[in-house]
């Protein structure tokens, strides 16, 4: 049975399912039935030779416009006195970066500070406009920073290259996946690991980028895949999609805040409760705040004693804390995928001596259980959609904090738009369009553009409202307060009628 997380994402899918799948068939077909490259194998060389997306990517563009200017490649060392003397020599990076990804990338993967050599830019390089920065080049399988990802897809694409090499295949066609082997190679521990498990890695010489009609040639890419590149890159503003809505009588619309002025004595908490204690900043320390008076506002209204209240993509507990502090007489349940997250979280719980707060480390989609109120603050992209099916499916209440509405996209389980409204107006390409645009909210963009991605915004979770009101729920769209307190300030309350 395929893994639950490969509903989510065709990513996730291509990395667990599709790319092992194709390697075993390889590995399987007769001779004569193996000639062509995997569709699959040729998706990944193209994913790697995409520009990188990555949050807040604008500083570090703007050090690669900088390091272009000045004419060299960074050339700093990534290890550290302390990493050389742990690592064997195999393991460690043998050269200096030769581009500023790399230089970040490895002092990343080393949870070291940027290298030195990054300096404060130039102000010719500060004033450069974002749409004039260079692109950032692929590192790992998922952009910049060595993922689990690199770990999946690493024995199949071995195995893919040995089967190759004794066939006596050329890999002219794949020199973005023949240097991603090489670099994973360089991640300290990989070779140790790879002989553990007797995997003879390959030393792959470097090859020339293929022309793009030989990729285009080789094999033809999966048509479910193929649709979803091609709508995910897209020209054009909102407006033509706003006005088509319009026409159809529907726009933006935010529900009154229930209690605008309710608010957390967070003075009078003990400093575990509040999410500086989350080793933040104390400016966004105070926004967290102003966040979680919203959320715990909403919640506190629809509770009742007993009640089972669960915070999904729960992160370092800040939403499911609080929640479990203030309302000792309902059990809270904490779920998120990663280990460190959950391990800060139930140091903060064991300060504060709770015993109605639970801790489960797994995708959101793994849970099944039955409860009453679902919470979620900033969950992103499709993660907001998912937790909304786990209330829909357990009846249960649910407060939702959106985020990252420009990762929304369809995947084999979600599709957009969501309600049927929208549906009959709007095409995947069109709501895309509104998801994209839907993130320009940023304090630094010009207040008329920041007004229509909260446009946007609105008519994304609107859209997101009335899908889950066909199935029998109240839904309202409403802004947080104050409305500074983040970016991303929807917030949804539902309630199974």
């Amino acid at each position: 049975m395929p893994p639950v997380i490969s509903k989510v994402s065709q990513w996730t899918r291509l990395c667990e399912i599709s790319i092992p799948l194709a390697v075993e068939r390889f590995l399987t077909a007769s001779p004569e039935h193996c000639q062509a490259i995997p569709p699959d194998i040729l998706l990944f060389e193209r994913k790697l030779g995409e520009p990188v997306r990555v949050h807040n990517d604008d500083k570090i563009r703007r050090q690669k416009l900088q390091q272009q200017k000045a004419g060299a490649k960074a050339a700093v060392p990534v290890l550290g006195e302390e990493a050389t003397v742990e690592l064997k020599p195999g393991d460690v990076h043998e050269h200096p970066p030769s581009s500023l990804e790399l230089s970040v990338a490895f002092s990343k993967l080393l949870a070291q500070e940027t290298p030195d050599a990054v300096n404060r830019e130039a102000p010719h390089i500060r004033r450069t406009k974002t749409s004039d920065l260079p692109l950032l080049d692929h590192v790992f399988a998922e952009g910049l920073y060595f993922t689990v990802a690199d770990l999946v897809l690493l024995p199949c694409i071995h195995q893919f290259l040995v089967s190759s090499k004794k066939q006596g295949k050329s890999l002219v066609d794949l020199p973005l996946i023949s240097s991603w082997y090489r670099r994973v190679q360089e991640v300290p521990g990989v070779k140790k690991a790879a002989g553990k498990c007797n995997m003879e890695l390959l030393q792959l010489p470097e090859l020339m980028s293929a022309p793009e009609e030989r990729l285009q040639d080789s094999a033809s890419v999966p048509d479910e895949l193929e649709e979803e590149n091609e709508d995910s890159h897209f020209i054009g503003g909102p407006r033509p999609t706003m006005t088509k809505l319009m026409e159809n009588g529907i726009e933006a619309k935010f529900s009154p805040h229930p209690c605008p002025n309710w608010t957390l004595d967070w003075t009078s908490l003990p400093s575990a409760v509040s999410p500086g204690e989350g080793k933040m900043s104390r400016d966004r320390a105070l926004r967290k705040q102003q966040q979680l008076n919203n959320l715990v506002a909403a919640v506190t209204k629809l509770a009742k004693p007993g009640d089972l209240i669960v915070d999904f993509c729960s992160g370092g507990g800040h939403v499911g804390i609080v929640l479990a502090y203030m309302m000792p007489s309902c059990q809270v349940i904490l779920i998120e995928n990663k280990e460190l997250s959950l391990i800060r979280a139930k140091d903060r719980s064991d300060e504060l001596g709770l015993n109605n707060i639970w801790f489960i480390q797994a995708n959101l989609d793994y849970f099944n259980g039955t409860f009453n109120i679902g919470v979620a603050l900033h969950a992103c992209g499709v993660a907001t959609d998912m937790v909304i099916e786990h209330c829909l499916r357990a009846r249960a209440a649910f407060v939702i904090s959106p985020c990252c509405y420009g990762f929304i996209q369809n995947t084999v389980k979600f599709k957009y738009p969501r309600s049927h409204q929208f549906k009959e107006i709007l095409s995947y390409k069109e709501h895309m369009i509104l998801c994209r645009f839907a993130d320009q909210t940023a304090v630094q963009l010009p207040p008329e553009r920041r007004l229509i991605g909260k446009q946007c915004m609105g008519l994304v979770d609107l859209d997101r409202a009335w899908a889950a009101e066909e199935h029998n729920y109240s839904v309202q769209v409403i802004s947080m307060e104050p409305e500074s307190c983040s970016p991303k300030n929807n917030m949804f309350v539902g309630i199974p009628t």
